[in-house]
């Protein structure tokens, strides 16, 4: 059992269904905006509270402390991005890739927030916040190998290879989300050539990692 998991089973769960539910969720959807425009330090659960219109004894309750509160508030966020990422396994590679970009652009577009609370943490450096943003990207890595190499494991070289891919895109997306300059269909046709670059790289240093054929776009 992973720290992540262990953290989920310590913090008390939602009593009941439905409101209970609902409310947890709607104050995870406030924090999401509170954290992502202002620094972790710079917010008292009186402030919380207050934006997100419920009493502080309600926050405690759910999540146990600002710490508890933050980090279910990162978790929930990083589960969204992974599965907004992770589908279409029956396409093939190309296509696989190619619809791993979208929807992580997707995510990002229209989850800004949340998106920057996971990309640039906010509360300085938090090697728990870290360790959960290197987990994104490893399964972000898993993903775009499953889809270019059929498998989730790759060696170093392509890992790393497309490590630097994924940072670039995360600070390319960051740029993109805060510009408007341009559109989706743009940005997710950039990133997925930008990759196939980094996949013929890394077919170059090591033949036994073939680069799909590029998907073949008829619109």
């Amino acid at each position: 059992m992973n720290n992540s998991q262990q953290r989920g089973l310590d913090r008390p769960r939602a009593r009941g269904t439905g409101r209970s539910v609902a409310r947890r969720a709607e104050l995870i959807s406030v924090g999401r905006k509170l954290f992502a425009d202002t620094s972790y330090d710079a917010l008292s659960m009186d402030d919380i509270a207050k934006q997100a219109q419920v009493a502080k004894g309600l926050i405690y309750y759910y999540f146990q402390s600002k710490r508890g509160y933050y980090l279910a508030i990162v978790e929930d966020s990083v589960a969204e991005l992974v599965s907004r990422a992770a589908g279409g396994l029956q396409l093939p590679p190309a296509d696989r890739v190619h619809r791993t970009i979208e929807g992580y652009l997707r995510y990002a577009e229209h989850h800004q927030a949340a998106y920057r609370t996971i990309i640039s943490g906010g509360v300085g450096f938090d090697a728990e916040v870290h360790a959960i943003r290197d987990g994104v990207r490893e399964a972000i890595i898993a993903t775009i190998a499953e889809g270019a190499y059929g498998r989730r494991k790759v060696d170093p070289l392509p890992r790393t290879a497309l490590l630097g891919w994924l940072c670039s895109v995360e600070g390319a997306t960051l740029d993109w989300i805060d510009r408007q300059e341009l559109s989706r269909d743009a940005m997710r046709e950039l990133l997925v050539r930008m990759l196939g670059g980094t996949l013929r790289a890394i077919e170059e240093l090591d033949p036994s990692y073939v680069a799909p054929a590029p998907a073949r776009r008829d619109e």
